[in-house]
């Protein structure tokens, strides 16, 4: 089967991606039958009937049953996964413990466990157990040796208010408008999640572009954020009435504009450029004056893009640890130029402008 994206396919999930071509995916989320067995019909207080979940579709005849479901699943992902890939599984206390020991028995790499702490949790109405407040995601890579996968620290630092984003996550519910209704007003679906916790493990893991897949699409949440991100999407989903419901709500989606997509990026992540490249592209010249932030400290540039302070000579970063008397020294945010008479800014700024300039992202 050819990889035709942006659309949900009704059928098996095995089956579908048993015919998907190998290795074309670059990220998963997976919103699995979490096998809630439950055990009769939950009421409310006043004796209002909880709309649970108890379709067919969640229901198992036992752990061994659902063990091999997962095993087929999850191993049917991997195929389709690229090396450089990923997946996310989400669920309850009721399946994530044996999903995450499939998945490392299927040959995936736990990179981290997420925990989505919800600040409106459904109550416990029967008051025999702590109230159900949380779920648990797994994030995993393809393999143990994976060397390169996508991970946006950078961009989840600055939604995080400069602050590195951690595993737990307190995110509202789906509810309110975002939540899907059928023609009597009900859930349209029970399990639907919401939009924000998608949004963020999408802007973690993946760039515009690349194709997610969904296994489980369900109502569409993970296709319907895909495309408002810029991402291919391919979601699976088995029952009729979610698949149509998936693509009516798809048809409403609009993208963002592709110039709003950017983020933060790594400075590791950026193509690397030496400070002799800006000396041999006159971004600076032969005998400027570069400064310590202060004005302590003076040095000029010489043509092979190395500094003097007229007693001693090095490289950008090793001149700057020089006269810090430190051992290391980021020269890119210690030296600065006169970008305006009696004002200073950083020689890093002239080299994103070098790559901006060049195309070089």
């Amino acid at each position: 089967m050819e990889i035709a994206a942006n659309r949900i396919i009704e059928g098996d999930c095995v089956d579908i991606l048993e015919r998907l071509p190998e290795k074309s995916v670059d990220l998963i989320f997976a919103d699995p039958p979490y096998n809630l067995q439950l055990g009769g019909e939950l009421t409310r207080p006043d004796q209002s009937e909880v709309d649970g979940v108890t379709a067919e579709w969640d229901q198992f005849e036992s752990f061994d049953e659902y063990d091999l479901f997962t095993h087929s699943w999850l191993a049917a992902c991997r195929r389709v996964l690229k090396d450089t890939g990923a997946i996310w599984v989400i669920g309850s206390y009721h399946n994530i413990f044996r999903v995450g020991s499939i998945l490392q028995d299927t040959g995936f790499w736990i990179m981290n466990d997420v925990i989505w702490r919800k600040n409106n949790p459904m109550p416990n109405f029967r008051g025999t157990r702590f109230q159900n407040a949380h779920e648990t995601l797994i994030w995993a890579t393809k393999s143990a040796n994976q060397k390169r996968y996508t991970f946006n620290y950078n961009a989840l630092k600055t939604a995080n208010d400069d602050l590195q984003m951690r595993s737990d996550w307190t995110i509202p519910i789906c509810s309110g408008q975002e939540r899907l209704k059928d023609d009597q007003g009900r859930k349209a679906h029970p399990t639907q999640k919401p939009e924000a916790l998608i949004h963020r493990l999408l802007l973690a893991t993946s760039n515009p572009g690349d194709l997610v897949l969904d296994p489980f699409a369900g109502s569409g949440t993970t296709a319907a954020v895909a495309k408002q991100l810029g991402r291919r999407f391919i979601g699976i989903e088995r029952e009729a009435a979610y698949a149509s419901l998936a693509r009516q709500r798809l048809e409403a989606v609009q993208p963002f504009d592709p110039e709003h997509l950017e983020i933060t990026q790594s400075p590791r992540a950026a193509p690397r450029v030496p400070f002799g490249t800006l000396v041999e592209q006159g971004y600076v010249r032969p005998g400027d004056r570069l400064f310590s932030p202060s004005r302590r400290h003076m040095a000029r540039v010489r043509i092979d893009g190395s500094l003097s302070t007229g007693e001693h000579v090095g490289s950008i970063h090793r001149l700057g640890a020089h006269v810090q008397r430190t051992s290391a020294c980021n020269g890119w945010t210690f030296w600065h130029y006169e970008a305006t008479p009696g004002e200073l800014a950083p020689i890093d700024l002239l080299r994103r402008r070098y790559r901006k300039e060049m195309g070089l992202g």
